[in-house]
């Protein structure tokens, strides 16, 4: 009796075991279509706005580029491009980058749907330290700039890196190796190049930098640059940049329409200059 009752024991746990895979088995396919279903857009764009902080970037330079952003953020303009989108918000975050292995979150994503929002990431912007550091690495800023979109907690329908800065790449690696390897990513590189200063024999100016960005950095579906060529245009360029990439629209006429084939300047002219000026001493670009 004794023996008869530890079998059927047996055979009601066995048969209780049965049950539980069916189950688990049934359920996997479940649980496997919704693991394999795509994350939804919810932003209509993530935005990475890398601006130059290398010691050719003046302190009132430095000063103009932060205001013209917390301007831009806050502008009528910028508030009534967001409306518009698909979604009506916006993901951004702020890095400031100078040579190959100095690159600085300033301001981790920020969610931006409405004038609050937007107020409160400017005064975030407008109250963060400045700095600046050595040398010129727009690829350096690529590579640390292209790898936040997947620590994003957000999805766009598009991503954007907006470069800004005031003179070519001068260490790391070549910027249209990186800018090529970003594009392959899916990102659309935008630039807003600087030109303030005067070129002259000697120094690392380039009196066509937008050049420069149009055939060298910039790249990807709607890409544009925007040059700052007046102290005065500093506010109403980086406003006018910045509703252009909020909307997914590019200007009008392009200010210099980018090369499709052979740049129009050497893509290496920065190292050129580097070398051609301090040989193997330190650069203070």
């Amino acid at each position: 009796m004794r023996a008869r009752f530890l079998l059927l024991a047996n055979l009601a746990v066995l048969a209780a075991l049965v049950a539980i895979s069916a189950i688990v088995a049934a359920a996997a396919p479940v649980a496997h279509v919704f693991a394999a279903k795509p994350v939804q857009p919810d932003v209509d764009v993530e935005l990475v706005l890398a601006v130059d902080v290398s010691y050719s970037m003046d302190p009132d330079e430095q000063k103009l580029q932060r205001e013209g952003y917390v301007a831009a953020l806050t502008s009528n303009e910028f508030l009534d491009a967001l409306k518009e989108g698909t979604h009506g918000r916006i993901a951004v975050t702020y890095v400031e980058w100078a040579g190959s292995a100095d690159q600085t979150i300033l301001m981790p994503w920020r969610l931006i749907d409405g004038p609050a929002s937007a107020a409160a990431v400017a005064e975030e912007l407008g109250r963060a330290p400045y700095r600046r550091a050595f040398r010129t690495s727009i690829s350096g800023g690529l590579n640390f700039s292209a790898p936040l979109f997947d620590t994003s907690p957000y999805r766009g329908l598009r991503r954007v890196i907006d470069v800004s800065g005031d003179g070519a790449n001068n260490e790391g690696s070549p910027v249209t190796i990186v800018r090529d390897e970003v594009l392959a990513r899916g990102i659309t590189i935008n630039g807003l190049p600087i030109m303030l200063k005067r070129a002259i024999p000697g120094t690392m100016d380039l009196p066509n930098l937008d050049v420069y960005y149009e055939d060298c950095v910039i790249g990807g579906t709607g890409s544009f640059v925007v040059p700052i060529r007046e102290l005065s245009q500093f506010k109403e360029a980086t406003r006018h940049k910045l509703v252009l990439e909020v909307a997914g629209r590019t200007p009008q006429a392009r200010p210099m329409p980018a090369s499709a084939e052979a740049p129009r300047i050497s893509c290496m002219i920065g190292e050129q200059m580097w070398r051609g000026r301090w040989g193997g001493y330190p650069d203070f670009n």
